[in-house]
C-alpha cells in the first residue's frame, strides 16, 4: 500500500502588524475627551505635569475649565527687622487706650491677616529681602525669577502667576493651608460669605465646645464657662425656653460671639479684596470658591457677582488689604445645648445670619421670610445644627460700617 500523500502545505510567513499599531494610541483620542479627563484632574499643579508630557497636552491643558489651587504656604514679611520695630514703637505713642484695647481684643485675629499682604498677587520684595505673598510650591520649574526661590531651592508662584496661562476657566477653588483665625482647641468656628462687589451675605455658626460620641473625654466636656449656663449631668439643660439667659451678657458669651463675627468678616473681606486680580483677569469664570484646608471659612461669588465687581467700583481700604464692610442687620440664635441626631452635642452654639442694612422694604420682607440660604449655608452636620437653630427665638443686631 503506498503512503497517503498530503495535500496540505504549511509555510511558515510571518505577517507585518497592522500600520496603525505604529501610531501613539494617545493621538487618536479626540480632544474632547482629552479635556474631559484633564477637567477631572483639577488640581493645577497635576495639570502642570500634564503639559510637559507632549506638544498637544501642552495646547489643551490651557482650555480646562474645572481648576483647583492648593497653595502650600504663606511667605510673610520679617517683622523682626529694625525699621518695622521702630516705626511700631512711634505708633503706639501716638495711641488712645481705645486701639490698644482693640488691639489686645483683635490682635490675635488681625495679624494673620496682615501677613496674608499681596496674597493673591505677584510677589513682592520688602526692604528686608523677605516677601509676603501666597505661594504654590514648584519644585520643577526652571523659568521662574530667581527671587522667588527659597532657601531650599523650591520656586514659588503666587496663584495669580499659576492660573496666567488659563484661558477658559470657569469653575475656580482656591484653598489655602489654613483658616487665619486662631480659636482654641475644641471651639468650633465656622463661616460663609458670598460677596459681589462687596458683601452680600453672610452666615456664622460657633460653639464654645464640640462633644462627639462616643467615650467621653475630660476634653471633651471642659468649657471656659463665659456662655452662662451649666448642664446637668444627663445632658440636658434647666430652663431652656428659647431665650438668652442673662448671664450670656454679664459673663463674657456676648462679647465672644461680637469677637467671632468682627474676625470673621474680617477675614471674609480680606479673602474677598485679594481676589480682585484673578477675577479681572479670567472674564470666562462661573464660579469662584476661596476656602482653606481647615474647613474654617468659604467665600462664594456666582457669575453674577462676580461681573458685578468687574464694572461696579469697589470700596476698598488699601491700608488694611480688606473690602470695606457695608452696616450690616444681624440676626442671631443661640442654644446652651445643641444635640444634633447624629449625638455629636455643641455647647453654646450660636448662628449669626448677615446682610448689608441697605435694602428695599421688598427684600427685608423676602429675607424675613425666606432663611433657605442660612440654612443651607453649611456642610452636614453643621446644616442640621443651622436649621435646628433658625427655629428658636430670633435677636436682631445692628453693626456699622468698618
Amino acid at each position: 500500500m503506498s503512503s497517503p500523500r498530503s495535500d496540505l502545505t504549511f509555510s511558515s510567513r510571518v505577517y507585518p502588524e497592522p500600520s496603525y499599531m505604529d501610531d501613539d494610541l494617545f493621538d487618536r483620542l479626540p480632544d474632547s475627551l482629552l479635556l474631559l479627563v484633564f477637567n477631572k484632574i483639577g488640581d493645577v499643579k497635576a495639570l502642570g505635569r500634564c503639559c510637559v508630557v507632549s506638544r498637544r497636552f501642552h495646547s489643551l491643558v490651557p482650555q480646562v475649565e474645572n481648576v483647583v489651587v492648593r497653595v502650600d504656604c504663606v511667605i510673610s514679611d520679617d517683622e523682626s527687622s529694625p525699621s518695622s520695630a521702630s516705626s511700631s514703637s512711634s505708633s503706639d505713642k501716638s495711641r488712645t487706650p481705645f486701639s490698644a484695647l482693640f488691639r489686645l481684643v483683635l490682635g490675635g485675629i488681625v495679624k494673620p491677616l496682615q501677613a496674608l499682604g499681596q496674597f493673591l498677587g505677584p510677589s513682592r520684595r520688602s526692604t528686608n529681602g523677605s516677601h509676603s505673598a501666597l505661594a504654590v510650591d514648584d519644585p520643577d520649574s526652571s523659568a521662574a525669577d530667581s527671587s522667588s526661590f527659597d532657601q531650599s531651592g523650591v520656586t514659588h508662584h503666587s496663584p495669580t502667576q499659576v492660573l496666567k496661562n488659563f484661558n477658559e476657566i470657569r469653575f475656580l477653588r482656591i484653598e489655602l493651608p489654613s483658616g487665619e483665625l486662631g480659636i482654641d482647641d475644641g471651639v468650633l468656628l465656622k463661616w460663609r460669605a458670598d460677596f459681589g462687589s462687596t458683601l452680600d451675605n453672610c452666615v456664622i455658626l460657633g460653639a464654645s465646645s464640640v462633644i462627639h460620641p462616643g467615650p467621653t473625654k475630660i476634653s471633651d466636656v471642659q468649657d471656659n464657662g463665659s456662655d452662662g449656663f451649666c448642664a446637668n449631668t444627663n445632658g440636658a439643660v434647666s430652663d431652656d425656653n428659647g431665650s438668652i439667659p442673662d448671664s450670656f451678657y454679664t459673663n463674657g458669651g456676648l462679647k465672644l460671639r461680637v469677637v467671632w463675627t468682627i474676625s470673621s468678616l474680617i477675614a471674609a473681606s480680606a479673602r474677598h479684596y485679594l481676589l480682585q486680580p484673578i477675577i479681572s483677569e479670567h472674564k470666562t469664570l462661573d464660579s469662584l470658591v476661596l476656602t482653606d484646608a481647615d474647613g474654617q471659612g468659604v467665600l462664594y461669588m456666582n457669575r453674577d457677582q462676580l461681573e458685578e465687581l468687574r464694572v461696579k467700583p469697589l470700596s476698598a481700604s488699601s491700608a488694611s488689604k480688606r473690602t470695606l464692610v457695608p452696616a450690616l442687620n444681624m440676626r442671631l440664635w443661640y442654644a446652651p445645648h445643641l444635640e444634633l441626631p447624629d449625638g455629636v452635642v455643641l455647647k453654646g452654639a450660636t448662628l449669626v445670619a448677615i446682610r448689608p442694612s441697605e435694602q428695599s422694604a421688598t427684600s427685608k420682607k423676602e429675607v424675613s421670610s425666606d432663611l433657605s440660604w442660612v440654612s443651607t449655608a453649611f456642610e452636614e452636620p453643621y446644616g442640621t445644627a443651622a436649621k435646628m437653630l433658625i427655629k428658636r427665638r430670633t435677636y436682631c443686631l445692628e453693626m456699622n460700617s468698618f
